[in-house]
């Protein structure tokens, strides 16, 4: 058990979601880092306990419902509640014209981007709920269109999900649904959508993270 307020953060091993999970550790919350890189998890945990915070890691795939329901029922169990979710969790199709892309790389974008997102709101808003309504952060993004129409199509149905669910949640009491663009960041998504990019032209992940949680009262 802990005292701290609880954050789960779905995409938590590298990039915005990795800066995410560490700026809310140093603010007091106690982190349930999901994502499939069990390596990549432990070192965001070491990060997070050098800093004098605290995390429980979960290693698994946002596409598998079981571990999902699991997971879910695991901090109704162990917490009771969830104040805050934040998803950051994302597939990238490789960069091809419309004229080219890939079946197979299609669907995974579809059950990572989409069909997880949509299966996971149901999931976790009893949680939210329990915390007196909660809070839930998504990520929009305003990459070129050129060359990655399997990824903008599916980040166009995931805002359209979002926005929808925020549209609903207007009654006393409901989860608060936050849709936050960050600035063009140095990771490794970007870089694969933007090759040969000057890097020291971009925003540190650790920077935007801690604007964009500042932005709604998280910071």
């Amino acid at each position: 058990m802990t005292d701290r307020p609880l954050a789960l953060v779905t995409g938590a091993s590298r990039g915005l979601g990795s800066a995410v999970a560490e700026h809310l550790a140093a603010h007091g919350y106690h982190i349930v880092a999901v994502a499939r890189t069990q390596g990549a998890l432990e070192e965001l945990d070491d990060r997070i306990q050098a800093a004098g915070g605290q995390a429980t890691l979960a290693p698994m795939d946002i596409n598998d419902a079981g571990a999902m329901q699991h997971l879910c029922r695991g901090i109704h169990d162990r917490w009771g509640a969830l104040p805050l979710w934040v998803h950051t969790a994302i597939q990238t199709p490789p960069l091809s014209p419309a004229t080219m892309a890939d079946e197979k790389d299609f669907a995974k974008a579809v059950a990572t981007n989409v069909t997880a997102l949509q299966r996971l709101i149901p999931y976790v808003t009893p949680l939210l709920s329990a915390a007196g309504g909660g809070q839930a952060v998504f990520f929009d993004d305003d990459r070129p269109l050129k060359f990655a129409s399997a990824y903008m199509a599916t980040k166009a149905a995931q805002r359209a999900i979002v926005e929808a669910w925020r549209a609903e949640a207007t009654t006393p009491g409901a989860t608060k649904v936050h849709l936050l663009t960050p600035r063009p960041m140095s990771t490794a998504l970007r870089a694969r959508f933007h090759p040969g990019e000057r890097r020291e032209d971009l925003a540190e992940t650790r920077t935007e993270a801690a604007r964009l949680m500042d932005e709604i009262g998280l910071g």
